[in-house]
């Protein structure tokens, strides 16, 4: 169970990464559409992994990859917006958020 600290760390980075993609970091989208589904942070508030889903993009992890590689470039954008809620600033990591193709699979499979 989350606390009420991780939740609304968690809330934040959401709002913040979902910004940047869209206005100071839309070069590294290459044309897509990003949403930061989830964020799930760490007790000690050291590391957050945030779900990301990408539209139209036929291979997503790849997509993820790239943004994976160029995660300093988003670390730095992000610092100056964020670091008078943090002492330290969290560790990201972007991972596919795949909650959406797994919903499209069960339709498929159950009738009617």
């Amino acid at each position: 169970m989350e606390s009420v600290r991780q939740q609304k760390v968690s809330r934040l980075l959401q709002k913040e990464i979902g910004i940047l993609f869209q206005r100071n970091l839309s070069h590294l989208a290459v044309g897509n559409i990003i949403t930061v589904t989830v964020v799930r942070i760490a007790p000690d508030l050291g590391f957050a992994k945030v779900y990301l889903s990408v539209f139209p993009e036929k291979d997503p992890k790849t997509m993820i990859a790239g943004l994976n590689e160029n995660i300093g470039e988003v670390t730095r954008s992000l610092y100056p917006i964020i670091k008078n809620q943090f002492r330290k600033m969290p560790e990201i990591r972007f991972y596919h958020d795949d909650s959406l193709d797994y919903a499209d699979r069960i339709n498929q499979i159950l009738p009617g």
